[in-house]
C-alpha cells in the first residue's frame, strides 16, 4: 500500500481501493441503511488515520465504537473477510483514545462557557423564536458592554434578571426589551437544566490542543465522545460539534493543502445538524465547512441518506462511501438516485442498481486522486478493522479512564468571578430605598429611580468603552447580525 494512503478495502477483483492523505482534508460522506455497515466503515476510515499518525475525533452514538480502543478478535467474520480481501498482513491492535462525555460519567467532562458558544447556538438549543433570539443578542450585547463575563447558566440567568429589572432605562440604547420574552428565555433555560445538560455550560472548557495529540510511537489519538446519552438532546448534540468545528476553524493556522490532516473530524446523524437550522446558521454551516479545509481539517459526515445533507455542503465532500439503501418507498427511490447522481459513472456496472443490492459491508467508493478529480465509482468490500467492533465492557472503559493522561484535569468545576457575582456586588452596593417623603408622587420616584439607573449604566459603558469579552467563532463571528 502507498504510505500515503489509507487503504479502505478492495474491489470484486482484488484491486485496492485507497483514499489518498493529501486528499483527505477535502472532506468526505458516508451513508447508507441502517444495518449496512456504516458504523465499522467509520471504524476502520478513524483507525487508519491514527496509523498514519492523524488524530480524530468522532461521536460515539450507540456506544460501539469504544471498541477502538481494544484489539480485535480475528476470528468468524472478520478472518472470513480478510480472505475474501486477499489481505495477509492484518494485525489485531488498539488504537491510542482519550474518552469524553458531556455529562461526565462515560468520559473526561467537556465544558464551553456561555459566551464561547454565543448567542445564535445557544438560541437554536433553546428553540427561541425570531422575537426571543433577537432579544438574547441583545443581552449579550449589554453583557459585553457591561463587562460580564458569561461562563454558565446562572451567570446568564442573572444577566436575564438584571436586564428585566433596567429594562426601560436600557431600552433607550438596546431597543424593547419585554418582560414576557425575557421571562421565557428564563424558562427555557429551566428546560435545560431540567434534561441533564446545564452542567456542560461552565470552566474549565475544552483545550482543543488535548483534542490533536499523537501517542510515543507517532499514531493519532482518538477522541470519543459518547453522544448515547447526549442524543435525547439532538440541538445541543448538533450546537456543540458545531462549536467546536468554529473553534478549531479559530485556533489553527492557514495550511492550505498539508500532506494530510492534522485532525479528522467524523460527525455521525449528520442530518441533526440541518434539521431546522433556521437559514443564518446554514449559511454559516457552508461556510465553515468551506473554509476549515485549509486549516487542515477533514470533516466527514455519517448519515443514512445524501438527502440528509443540503446541496451547500454535499458538493464540498469529495470523498463519497455509500453503503447499500432500500427502495421500498418514494422518497427511498428519490434518495437512491440522488445517491447514484453524486458519484463518477464506471461504465463497468449501474451506479443506481448497485446500491439495492449491496450487501452488508459493502459500498459504493469514490475518492478524489492526485489531481483532485473523482474516481469512477468502485463496488468495494470494506476491509474490517484491526480493533474491536463492539464496545469495551464497563470495567475496561474505566480501567482506561483511570489510566488516561488527562485523569482529573476536567474533574473540578471552576466558578470564577462573573456576572453572577458582579451583579450581586451591584446590587448590595445601591442604597437602601428611602421613605417616600410626603407630598410627594410615586410616578416622581419612579422618574427619579429611572433617571440614577441610567446614569449608573451610562458611567458604567463609558468607562468599559471598547471592552468586549473573547468569544469563539461561533460566538463572534456567528452570533453577529
Amino acid at each position: 500500500m502507498n504510505p500515503t494512503s489509507l487503504y479502505l478495502g478492495s474491489s470484486p477483483a482484488r484491486n485496492k481501493v485507497p483514499l489518498l492523505l493529501p486528499m483527505a482534508n477535502r472532506h468526505g460522506l458516508v451513508t447508507g441503511a441502517t444495518g449496512t455497515g456504516k458504523t465499522v466503515t467509520l471504524q476502520r476510515l478513524a483507525e487508519s488515520f491514527s496509523r498514519a499518525g492523524t488524530p480524530v475525533f468522532l461521536a460515539d452514538v450507540k456506544g460501539d465504537l469504544s471498541g477502538l480502543a481494544a484489539p480485535a478478535d480475528p476470528g468468524g467474520k472478520i478472518a472470513e473477510r480478510l480472505a475474501r480481501l486477499g489481505v495477509e498482513d492484518y494485525q489485531p491492535r488498539p488504537c491510542p483514545t482519550l474518552f469524553w462525555d458531556m455529562f461526565a460519567t462515560r468520559g473526561h467532562p467537556v465544558r464551553a462557557t456561555i459566551s464561547e458558544l454565543g448567542p445564535l447556538l445557544l438560541a437554536h438549543i433553546l428553540e427561541l423564536n425570531d422575537t426571543q433570539s433577537g432579544l438574547l443578542y441583545a443581552c449579550f450585547r449589554i453583557a459585553d458592554d457591561e463587562g460580564l463575563l458569561l461562563l454558565d447558566l446562572k451567570d446568564l440567568r442573572a444577566l436575564l434578571g438584571w436586564v428585566a429589572d433596567n429594562a426601560k432605562a436600557l431600552g433607550g440604547r438596546y431597543g424593547n426589551l419585554p418582560a414576557s420574552s425575557l421571562g421565557a428565555i428564563q424558562r427555557r433555560l429551566l428546560v435545560l437544566e431540567q434534561d441533564g445538560t446545564g452542567h456542560f455550560f461552565g470552566e474549565p472548557s475544552l483545550n482543543l490542543r488535548d483534542l490533536m495529540q499523537r501517542d510515543f510511537s507517532g499514531q493519532g489519538v482518538v477522541s470519543i465522545l459518547d453522544a448515547t446519552r447526549l442524543m435525547q438532546s439532538p440541538r445541543l448534540y448538533a450546537s456543540f460539534l458545531l462549536w467546536l468545528l468554529g473553534e478549531l476553524f479559530e485556533t489553527l493556522p492557514e495550511l492550505g493543502d498539508p500532506p494530510q490532516p492534522v485532525l479528522v473530524f467524523f460527525f455521525d446523524e449528520a442530518h441533526l445538524l440541518f434539521n431546522a437550522a433556521p437559514r443564518p446558521l446554514l449559511e454559516k454551516i457552508e461556510q465553515l465547512v468551506r473554509l476549515i479545509r485549509s486549516k487542515g481539517v477533514g470533516v466527514y459526515f455519517i448519515t443514512q441518506s445524501p438527502l440528509d445533507i443540503p446541496d451547500t455542503v454535499l458538493g464540498q465532500l469529495g470523498n463519497r462511501i455509500q453503503h447499500a439503501l432500500r427502495a421500498f418507498t418514494p422518497r427511498d427511490e428519490q434518495a437512491v438516485r440522488a445517491a447514484a447522481r453524486t458519484f463518477r459513472a464506471n461504465p463497468a456496472f449501474d451506479t443506481q442498481a448497485a446500491i439495492t443490492t449491496l450487501g452488508v459491508g459493502e459500498a459504493l467508493v469514490s475518492v478524489l486522486d492526485e489531481r483532485g478529480a473523482p474516481t469512477p465509482v468502485e463496488i468495494t468490500l470494506i476491509c474490517p478493522p484491526e480493533s474491536r467492533i463492539g464496545p469495551l465492557t464497563a470495567e475496561e472503559r474505566q480501567a482506561r479512564l483511570t489510566q488516561s493522561p488527562l485523569a482529573g484535569r476536567y474533574d473540578q468545576v471552576l466558578d470564577r468571578d462573573s456576572a453572577f457575582e458582579m451583579l450581586e456586588r451591584r446590587l448590595a452596593q445601591q442604597p437602601a430605598e428611602k421613605p417616600e417623603p410626603t407630598g410627594k408622587s410615586r410616578a416622581g420616584n419612579r422618574d427619579s429611580l429611572l433617571e440614577s439607573v441610567a446614569k449608573s449604566t451610562l458611567r458604567s459603558i463609558g468607562s468599559q468603552l471598547g471592552r468586549r469579552i473573547a468569544r469563539g467563532l461561533l460566538g463572534s463571528l456567528l452570533g453577529g447580525r
